[in-house]
């Protein structure tokens, strides 16, 4: 199936009024019920999806259709997962062991200082961090991967058309080759909060694992980690700087606190072998000199054998 084909399935499948459990459908039939979909249309409806499929193309979008390909089988595995997925970026990150990552968008100096170790970790392991776009933890996280030569995934809460490399710091640290942006929805869907839930259940399921940061006693963060439990991943809790109320519901439910550095890199060296690959590490802090989040907060982070904070 080439790829303006695939574009053109996954402009059907994100339609307006598309009806509940297209995802569960083509989970269980296969693509060809998009097709179906796609020949139900009429000769006008068809040439402006081709159209705008070629369009995307240009751009440097994609799609991933399930039962098609290259869709990630981490996510494959879960009944509900997305039907289509759009793409912009390196598809070689879904081959490596990935950990998604979820913390508040009003994270304290600690939570962030947290998150940038946490991504300097992940990328030094050669795992993938997954995570949103929002500011706080989830650009916290990108921003120190991609500083310290790892990989990550963006997953959007809207339409790929929304999508912009923002100017609060990942601008100077992007790299076309070690990111991957993906949305479930619409092109040219906008932001909604039901937008934002279902994302977190796409980050959750990319994930082979869950870091958590900062959660609170409703919201999010906390909805993700509990999505990430129900998928019977592993949930980590960053705990070096105390328990928040969501952290310790977590807990409660079987998450596991992770407090010092070396307890992360034994939980992603784990990851590792689970999945049997021999993914590149990437270049770490004592290859490439002091590492530096002075675009997310002034403070330093720790040395190797510390806590997280």
């Amino acid at each position: 199936m080439d790829s303006v084909t695939r574009l053109l399935l996954a402009l059907v499948a994100t339609r307006p009024g598309v009806r509940r459990g297209l995802a569960n459908r083509v989970h269980r039939d296969g693509p060809a019920v998009l097709g179906a979909l796609f020949d139900a249309l009429d000769q006008a409806q068809q040439r402006a999806l081709r159209h705008q499929a070629k369009e995307l193309e240009l751009r440097g979008v994609g799609a991933l259709v399930r039962g098609v390909g290259a869709y990630p089988a981490v996510l494959d595995q879960l009944t509900d997962a997305p039907a289509v997925l759009f793409y912009s970026g390196s598809l070689d990150l879904l081959r490596r062991p990935s950990v998604g990552v979820c913390g508040s968008r009003n994270a304290s100096n600690h939570g962030l200082r947290t998150a940038g170790a946490c991504g300097e970790i992940v990328a030094a392991q050669g795992v993938v961090s997954v995570s949103g776009y929002a500011r706080g933890v989830d650009m916290a996280m990108h921003i120190a991967g991609l500083r310290a030569g790892g990989g990550t995934i963006i997953v959007l809460p809207e339409g790929i058309d929304h999508f912009r490399v923002r100017r609060d710091g990942i601008d100077a640290v992007w790299n076309d080759q070690r990111t991957l942006v993906v949305s479930q929805f619409a092109p040219t869907q906008s932001w909604t909060a039901g937008g934002a839930m279902a994302r977190n259940s796409v980050i959750a399921g990319l994930g082979d694992a869950f870091i958590v940061i900062e959660a609170g006693e409703k919201g999010g963060t906390l909805a993700a980690g509990s999505r990430a439990l129900d998928l019977g991943r592993d949930v980590w809790v960053m705990e070096s700087g105390g328990v928040s109320a969501g952290n310790r519901m977590l807990l409660e439910r079987g998450a596991v606190a992770v407090r010092t550095r070396e307890e992360l890199t034994a939980c992603l060296g784990g990851l590792r072998e689970a999945r049997d690959l021999s993914a590149p590490r990437a270049v770490t802090r004592a290859d490439r000199g002091l590492f530096d989040l002075e675009m997310i907060t002034s403070a330093e982070t720790l040395g190797q054998g510390t806590a997280l904070d």
